[in-house]
């Protein structure tokens, strides 16, 4: 959410860096609106001390049996433009509301220009695309081969783009959340949450899901929305509340199923578990002091990449340039691995720093030492997306048979199980 201020100071200024999204100015549209709603309302004033002088008029003229009439003719008026007045400041008030509630964050100066990934630039590189040695399969051929991963019996159920996955490869799937999360939560320093899946329209809109992206999210019969990430719950933790300055950062953590509609998505990854309809995910929050939050975004991003380090998984750190930066964010970093079967870079985590975008959505703020209320900064990330990360372990450490080793670092929490074999 975007303050009118900074509309009236610099419209031109927003302008610019609101086209660099794609889109057309507004701040003039927005300030007539705001002039508009600002003239009524010092009219409303004016008119609300007038009506107060001529209460006591009156009052005064009938205690001393004066003729009245007309000062109450007057009055009546009076109270029927003020009723005008205060209409035409709701209408515009409106307005200017939901127009600020539809226009995205101003990226941040170091944004690659562009209009769609192919701008977006790669910052760093970590491990080896290895050559395995034989002609390697994608994960759902694994999977099926397997007899572990079953989308015919899924669609028989639920329909297109859910999974059943079944014995040690769900076990694999299950033992590389729980790794996330007591990787985050142990070294990282995220405390583990527990969040409702299910939550309400103030919420959505506090972390930008409302209104714009309405159709990407499923909603419940009561009104209520299926969370698409944690960051949604965990977020607005902080929504309406003033937090100690010494509270801060608070770094959150969830391990939660989600759940997304793919609005869009039709005929892209149709085949596997690459996009679904549900899926789960180990989601990174951190609300900070606004002069922490470009380090916090560093950090934040250094987590995630320290769970594909302990996989041994080969990745790609990358900016998003300005035409593929959601509607959220001022900067992000996604993170790609390598899936050998696709001989494709695919994204499995983006970590995000929205500033006081969502905290001005949510009204969060905190109070510094010295007394004053500010907004604070939030950011959110994937630290990671579970199911991406099984679809990379299988295809990165699958054998020449069809078996799949078991990374080191996931062993602990397989049982003994070295290898998924059928």
């Amino acid at each position: 959410m975007h303050d009118i201020r900074t509309i009236r100071t610099d419209g031109p200024g927003f302008d610019a860096a609101i086209a660099r999204r794609g889109l057309p100015p507004v701040s003039l549209a927005i300030l007539a609106k705001d002039t508009a709603r600002r003239a009524a309302q010092t009219a409303l004033q004016d008119h609300q001390a007038r009506r107060n002088a001529l209460a006591k008029e009156i009052g005064a003229g009938k205690r001393s049996g004066a003729n009245t009439a007309a000062l109450e003719a007057e009055a009546t008026a009076l109270r029927t433009e003020m009723e005008g007045l205060e209409k035409a400041a709701s209408v515009l008030d409106k307005e200017i509301f939901d127009t600020l509630a539809s226009i995205p964050n101003l990226l941040d100066e170091d944004v690659p220009d562009g209009a769609d990934e192919a701008a977006n630039t790669v910052v760093k590189l970590w491990g080896e695309v290895r050559d395995l040695g034989f002609l390697p399969k994608q994960h759902f051929e694994l999977g099926e081969a397997l007899g572990m991963m079953d989308f015919a019996t899924a669609s028989k159920i639920a329909g297109a783009r859910f999974t059943i996955l079944r014995g040690t490869l769900a076990r694999l799937e299950r033992a590389l959340g729980q790794f996330m999360i007591d990787l985050h939560t142990t070294e990282h320093g995220y405390e583990e949450h527990i969040v409702p899946l299910l939550v309400n329209d103030a919420t959505m809109f506090g972390t930008n899901q409302l209104p714009k992206f309405a159709e990407d999210s499923f909603r419940t019969t009561d009104g209520r929305w299926l969370i698409a990430t944690s960051e949604i719950s965990l977020t607005n933790m902080a929504a309406g509340e003033i937090i100690a300055e010494k509270a801060l950062p608070m770094r959150v953590t969830a391990l939660t199923e989600c759940f997304r509609s793919e609005a869009g998505s039709a005929g892209r990854d149709t085949r596997g578990m690459l996009r679904q309809h549900q899926f789960r995910k180990c989601e990174l929050v951190s609300i900070v002091h606004p002069e922490t939050s470009a380090a916090e975004q560093e950090r934040m991003t250094g987590c995630a990449e320290r769970v594909l380090e302990l996989l041994q998984i080969p990745y790609r750190r990358v900016v998003l340039c300005a035409g593929d930066t959601g509607f959220g964010a001022v900067r992000t970093f996604d993170l790609e691995v390598w899936l050998p079967g696709q001989q494709a870079w695919r994204e499995i985590s983006s970590c995000s720093n929205t500033r006081e975008f969502q905290a001005r959505r949510m009204n969060a703020r905190y109070r510094g030492t010295d007394g004053k209320v500010a907004y604070v900064h939030t950011l959110n990330g994937s630290g990671v997306a579970v199911g991406r990360a099984l679809i990379a372990v299988m295809e990165n450490y699958q054998q020449a048979d069809g078996s799949i080793l078991v990374p080191d670092v996931v062993k602990p929490y397989m049982g003994g199980i070295d290898v998924i074999s059928a």
